[in-house]
């Protein structure tokens, strides 16, 4: 049998292996050790793969960014500021129609450059800012909405988690991947504000107001703090967010340097404010230790996958049948993202990536795409796929943090119109390249 055909019929092992609910890092493995035994006859040469690839794949320093971005998010998420950013942000936009949904907009976007990871946006928001507007009788659904579009941004501001992915995946620099997303972020950031605003505007009693315009009963209360001393809450959040980001801007940091700044930067901010004990410490640790093992047996199993197909030359050939077809190359970029945003229905984020980077890869470089730009819309489409069915681990995540409060049906249906915002900016900066281009040029 031809390599090629032992390659394609592994990647239909593999989806059928997942669909099952087999563990994705365990079938990916299976099928890399499969395959090269098949292609090679050799049964210590498909062992001896594992074992290399193991012990060669996440060995670069490089990779330490992975838990200590990861640690800096789990300082983050204890120390409470995101309750100061969101205090911070209504106290300025609370008399505008829609102010707590712009206010958690706002202060979501400040976290998520903080913590990189959607679900930890999604989580710790969903406990702040729901309770909030549902006290001044916004809709359910709409504050649930806000909070999981909003979530995304988790991704697409530095330091993403799913940019260091396809960074190393891709071997292209973090650094600049991470500046990349800081652009794409904002517009999105801004047409959510734009989103909410009309959305209120269209139907009034979402956002807590009378059909004629008024406000309906409030039975919450709005913060007695001043403006000043809210600013000087969030003032060590907005320092160490310039100082990770502009250290890496500046060449001050390498991206794993700047890590390193930020975790320690987060776990200062989380003692001083009294919110961490030491208990509180070994379990934020312990946590983020786990979750960093995984995706790292998620990068090796993949770069395993990776060998495989590489060796078989499916990789080579799916590339020249592409280039050499006579197809329009947005045509061949919208099929690319169409198959991301349906393989996110059913993946998490990270293993999407994994599985499908080493496949498109060379395809975008023979047509000659930026692979930074690439990387922001391949990241777009794939935070899609977190807030639509069955999957939809941002929705997951929220619905865990509500509990009975609201059904998970109702979350689906809030997250639908942001889902839309989010397609809207996809297209822009599909359209427009140096929105994601143009800030890396300067590095």
């Amino acid at each position: 049998m031809e390599p090629t055909t032992i390659a394609l019929i592994s990647i239909g092992v593999l989806v059928i292996l997942i669909l099952c609910g087999v563990n994705i890092a365990f079938s990916l493995s299976l099928v890399s050790f499969l395959g090269v035994f098949f292609i090679s006859g050799n049964f210590n040469r498909a062992l001896g793969l594992l074992g290399t690839t193991a012990f060669g794949a996440v060995r670069s320093y490089t990779f330490c960014v992975v838990p200590l971005f990861m640690l800096m998010g789990s300082f983050m998420a204890k120390s409470g500021v995101a309750e100061d950013l969101f205090k911070f942000a209504n106290h300025f936009v609370k008399k505008i129609p829609a102010g707590l949904a712009i206010a958690t907009i706002i202060g979501n976007t400040f976290f998520c450059a903080l913590t990189g990871v959607s679900v930890a946006s999604a989580s710790v928001f969903s406990k702040i800012a729901v309770p909030e507007m549902s006290k001044y009788n916004y809709k359910k659904s709409f504050a649930v909405g806000t909070v999981a579009g909003t979530s995304v941004l988790g991704m697409l501001l530095p330091p993403s988690l799913l940019f260091i992915v396809y960074g190393m995946v891709a071997e292209v620099s973090i650094g600049k991947l991470f500046m990349a997303g800081i652009l794409p972020g904002l517009l999105l950031s801004a047409i959510f504000v734009i989103g909410v605003l009309v959305m209120g505007a269209i139907d009034p009693t979402t956002i807590g107001r009378t059909k004629t315009g008024g406000v309906t009963e409030q039975v919450g209360e709005q913060s007695s703090q001043s403006g000043f001393v809210l600013f000087i809450k969030t003032l060590p959040i907005i320092t160490l967010i310039l100082l990770v980001i502009g250290g890496i801007w500046n060449g001050f940091f390498t991206p794993t340097e700047a890590s390193a700044v930020g975790a320690l930067g987060a776990f200062v901010l989380a003692i001083c404010k009294r919110n961490m004990n030491v208990k509180e410490f070994m379990d934020m640790t312990l946590e983020a230790t786990i979750s960093c093992g995984n995706i790292m047996l998620l990068l090796i199993c993949a770069q395993t996958y990776s060998r495989m197909l590489a060796m078989s030359g499916l990789v080579s050939l799916i590339g020249n049948t592409v280039l050499s077809a006579d197809i329009h190359y947005a045509i061949i970029v919208g099929i690319f993202l169409l198959i991301v945003l349906l393989l996110g229905c059913i993946l998490d984020s990270t293993s999407l990536l994994l599985l499908t980077v080493p496949l498109i890869k060379p395809i975008v470089v023979g047509f000659g795409f930026d692979l930074i730009w690439f990387g922001v819309v391949l990241v777009i489409t794939v935070e899609m796929g977190m807030l639509t069915p069955p999957f939809g681990m941002v929705i997951f995540a929220i619905k865990s943090a509500l509990g009975d409060e609201i059904a998970l049906d109702a979350i689906f249906r809030g997250a639908l119109p942001f889902l839309v915002m989010i397609l809207a900016a996809l297209l822009i900066i599909i359209a427009f390249p140096p929105i994601s281009t143009f800030i890396p040029s300067l590095m």
